[in-house]
Formats: structure tokens, sequence, C-alpha cells
């Protein structure tokens, strides 16, 4: 009962800071953008300008990071899996500053990271602190902690079942009453405060869609194998990504960022739609307005951005990159195959929504999730049948190529590069966790 009071109150708390810190992106974009604009009318000198104010600010997000909060670097989701797992201790409340400013920085410079993985972090420390005020011992701490994270994703989404869906799947990889009770309640919270803040609209406006007949069915399937495919590549590149910035150690983590900053900043002028989290390029796929010849361009440097953008070890996620590679990938093969198959009635758009869910059920081999999220975002229900197909083979691919979730992968390297090294910080590392527990 303590844990149902608790929960809607650590929800709203995640949710409030969720909110503001969506809302701080949304006016970076529009900053960058029109700085951007302004910097045409400039020529060279405006293209020297841009690069070295995108540089700049993602060296000043790697360099709070490195100073002040290392947990705050990349997603946060493999650390609060970490976290959970009792393999780290929590973070401090520090970190929520940190995460927050470096995000609006990195994210608003143009790198193609989500607003997700800040936000799932930071309300998972919020509900952390929630449950130290209120006396609880770490049991209780560790459920209120998922909650808050589950409720950190309610809110970057408008999604509150995929947010509890997440807890349950994802975070503690099992059902249990009190930890469904308590994600229910933080994601109950959480999302209430959003619609209050941002309405009730869902966040992708798709036209509604018709049931694909017993026909369409393979073709799907063929989606979800082509995404697994593309997963498995993708989780590779993302970790090849980050192993190259491990091996150039020797460079400064401040100066490593700039230089993808700069990189990202350079492109960004002469390509400003295809930067940033990337929700502006899903609702353009969507609303079936993309130029089917240049998707697969689009693709390929999203792709490359992605990848290179987190090696940068600034906060931001992967799941807002992530959708945006589905609707591409699914878009450009449903009207492929509406030109071979114009008998069939393919609709594309359905392949955008259903390539959403597959591309991320094959990176983070959640498909619950994933499969709960986009409904929610886009209102999807009548492709549902065809999703669950898709998802099953994209999540049957890379289990068969031995390619393993991506937030295994990097909560792996999350605890490696954390954890203590020496045998008195190991020694105080171990002592923190053991008082967490009790």
């Amino acid at each position: 009962m303590v844990l149902a009071l608790l929960a809607p109150f650590a929800g709203a708390a995640a949710g409030l800071i969720g909110v503001i810190f969506r809302l701080g992106l949304e006016q970076a974009d529009r900053f960058r953008d029109a700085l951007i604009v302004g910097s045409h009318s400039q020529g060279l000198a405006g293209l020297l300008f841009v690069t070295a104010a995108c540089s700049v600010a993602v060296a000043i997000a790697a360099w709070l990071v490195r100073r002040f909060s290392p947990p705050a670097s990349g997603s946060g989701i493999p650390q609060v899996e970490a976290v959970l797992s009792g393999e780290l201790p929590p973070a401090p409340p520090r970190l929520i500053p940190i995460k927050f400013v470096g995000g609006l920085l990195a994210i608003g410079s143009g790198l193609a990271l989500g607003r997700e993985g800040p936000s799932v972090q930071m309300g998972a420390v919020i509900a952390d602190v929630v449950g130290r005020v209120s006396g609880r011992r770490w049991p209780d701490r560790r459920i209120l902690l998922a909650a808050g994270a589950g409720a950190g994703l309610a809110t970057a989404f408008n999604a509150p079942i995929a947010g509890a869906v997440f807890v349950l799947e994802e975070l503690v990889r099992r059902f249990d009453t009190r930890i469904a009770i308590t994600a229910l309640g933080a994601s109950a919270g959480a999302i209430a405060v959003a619609r209050v803040l941002l309405g009730s609209a869902p966040d992708f406006h798709v036209e509604p869609l018709v049931y694909a007949g017993i026909t369409a069915w393979p073709f799907f399937v063929a989606l979800g194998v082509v995404a697994g495919l593309a997963a498995t590549l993708y989780n590779f590149t993302l970790l090849g990504a980050i192993g190259i910035a491990e091996r150039l150690s020797r460079w400064p983590v401040e100066l490593q960022a700039g230089v993808i900053g700069a990189a990202v900043g350079s492109f960004a002028w002469f390509a400003p739609r295809l930067v940033g989290g990337g929700d502006p390029i899903t609702q353009h796929v969507l609303a079936g307005e993309a130029a089917v010849a240049t998707i697969p361009l689009a693709f390929l440097l999203r792709f490359c951005l992605g990848a290179v953008s987190y090696a940068a070890a600034t906060p931001g996620g992967l799941f807002a990159p992530m959708l945006v590679l589905g609707a591409q990938l699914g878009m450009f093969l449903g009207a492929s195959c509406r030109l071979a198959f114009p008998d069939l009635g393919l609709d594309p758009v359905s392949f955008a929504v259903v390539g959403m869910a597959a591309f991320f059920s094959g990176v983070v081999q959640a498909p619950v999730t994933g499969i709960v999220l986009v409904t929610e975002m886009t209102g999807g229900f009548t492709v549902l049948l065809p999703m669950l197909a898709a998802c099953f083979a994209a999540m049957l691919v890379p289990n068969l190529l031995h390619s393993p979730p991506i937030y295994e992968s990097l909560r792996e390297l999350a605890v490696r590069h954390q954890k203590p090294k020496t045998s008195l910080e190991r020694q105080v590392h171990d002592q923190e966790i053991a008082v967490d527990h009790q």
C-alpha cells in the first residue's frame, strides 16, 4: 500500500522533469534551425560558425559528464539496469542537472540521440530520492526506481502503458504483482502531468490505417526479416563506434566529443532536417510525404549518424533514432512491394508503422514494449496482427545470428567503465551496494 501511494507521486515528479526536458529540446531544435538558416547568408563563415558552435556545445556536454557525473553518459537505460541488478550503486541526485543540461546541449546540437534515455534515468533517480526520503528499504526503493524509469519513458513518448511494460519486460525481466502495481501507478502519475502540459494527442499523427489482408502477411514477415538483419548490423555498428572511441582514449573525451560535434554541425548546415532526435523525420515518413527514392540515402546517413553520435559519450538515448530508421525501412519496403504487386492494395504507411516496432524489437529484443510503444504513439491498432508477425521475424533473426540485445551489451560496458578499479575503491563500492541493499 505504501508503494501504491508513493508511485504516483514519484511518477508525477519524473513526469514533470521529463516534460520540461522535452519542451527544452523543442526550443533547442528551433534555435539550432534558426541559427542554420541565418548562417546560410554568411556563406563559408556561416558554415564555420555553426560547426564551431556545435563542437563547443557537445564538448561542454561531455565535460559536464566526465567532471561531475560519469553515470550520466549515454542513454542511461543500461546504467539503470545495472543498478537494478546490483552491479552498480544508485546514481546520486546530482546526475539530474548534468543529464538535463548535457542532453539539451548534445541533442540540441544535432546529435542523433533520443530524449527517452535521459528521461528514463532522471525518472529513476527521482524515484530513488522519493524512496530514500520516505525511509523505504532497498527492496522497495528498487521497485520505485524501476517504476520511475518507466514513468520517464511514458513521459518521453506520451505512452503510459509502454512505460509500465518496459519496466516488466526490459528492466526487471519478470512479472511481479508489486512491481506491476508500482509501475502502473508511476506511469499514471507521469502521464497525468504530461498531458496537462503537452496535451493528449499521440506523438505521431497517422491517418487511419486499413486492416491488412492475409495476402499481405508474407510481406510483413519479410519486413521483419529485413528489420532483424538491419538491427543486427546496427548493434554491431553502434558497438564498433564505441570501440573506436575507446581505442582513442589518449584523446580527451571532450576532444572526441568536440570532433563529433563539429562533424554533425557541418552535416546539419547542409541537411538540417536529418539531424537531431528525429521525430520530425518520422512524422514526415508516416505522413507519406517522404520521397521514396531518397529514403535509402536518408536511412544510411541516419544509420551512421546514430552510431557516431552515441560514441560522443554525452547524454542521449537510442529509442527515437531507432523509430526513425524503422519507419524509413518500412516505408521503402512497403512502397517497393506496392510497386511490384499493385493489385494487392498494400499501404506503405502501414509498413512504416510496423517497421518501427520490428526494428525496435530487433535492436532491443523487447517486442512487447516495441509493439505497445508504437501502437500508443501512432494509434495503429489495425496493424497489430501484422506487427506481431513482423516482430516475430525481427526477433528470430538476431537470435539466430547470436546478436545480443543492445542494452545488455551497453550494460556490460557501463559496469566495466564505472566499476571501481583499485581494491580500496572496490571495497567502498561494495559497502555502498551493501548499504543500499539493507
